[in-house]
């Protein structure tokens, strides 16, 4: 069954604690909190005493997408405020092996993002370390950004890699996701999806979410 993931990130930052209830209430499976630093991606977000507060008002777990420079230096802060799922970037990373097994000698599941532009071959060495492989569909930094489409084939490609060297890795997706591509991307490959916009900036997110999880229920079906 795929994942939601809805991110915080189209929130109104304001009634945080709110938003993730409502969406736990609603059915979402895992929250996913956006970090940037203002180096690797033009703006700045939260910081683990954010994720250390969000902990105390959500049993799902919090998946942080570490969009930063150097995010080795910060990965022991978000895994001590309790973060349970970590992704950092490909091209972030100057010590991919190393940041990688710091998140997982914690026991949290580590991921590696790639942005649109950044080609899978690059997982090459590090796919069988993994968790989780983070595809962006948008150029990460914004929220409400529109879906790449060439997302779809380089989803397809990963799924196929996984598959032929026996992985249990599972594939997200985050950008420009809503009700009508979520279906079209589990079909792809994806295991889960993050939606931000297509939720919290709804007129009814708690509707958003059930109407995507019947979606997801739909495609698990043979």
């Amino acid at each position: 069954m795929t994942l939601l993931a809805p991110s915080i990130l189209s929130a109104d930052f304001a009634r945080i604690g709110e938003a993730v209830k409502w969406a736990e209430e609603a059915g979402a499976d895992i929250i996913h909190v956006d970090v940037m630093d203002g180096h690797f991606v033009p703006n700045l977000t939260l910081g683990p005493q954010a994720v250390a507060s969000l902990k105390k008002t959500t049993r799902l777990p919090l998946d942080v997408h570490l969009m930063v420079e150097r995010p080795g230096d910060f990965i022991p802060l978000f895994l001590d405020a309790g973060a349970d799922w970590v992704s950092v970037h490909v091209e972030a990373s100057r010590h991919l092996h190393h940041d990688v097994s710091l998140i997982k000698s914690s026991g949290q599941k580590a991921g590696v993002a790639l942005n649109p532009a950044t080609p899978i071959q690059l997982l090459s060495e590090i796919l069988p370390e993994l968790d989780f492989v983070l595809v962006m569909s948008v150029n990460p930094g914004f929220g409400g950004q529109s879906f790449v489409p060439s997302s779809h084939r380089k989803i397809s490609d990963l799924r196929k890699w996984i598959r032929e060297r026996h992985l249990e890795v599972q594939i997200e997706v985050d950008g420009g996701i809503n009700l009508e591509n979520a279906a079209a991307l589990i079909d792809d490959g994806a295991g889960i999806l993050v939606m931000g916009a297509a939720v919290f900036l709804s007129a009814d997110p708690a509707g958003v979410i059930r109407q995507a999880k019947e979606i997801f229920q739909r495609r698990s079906q043979p």
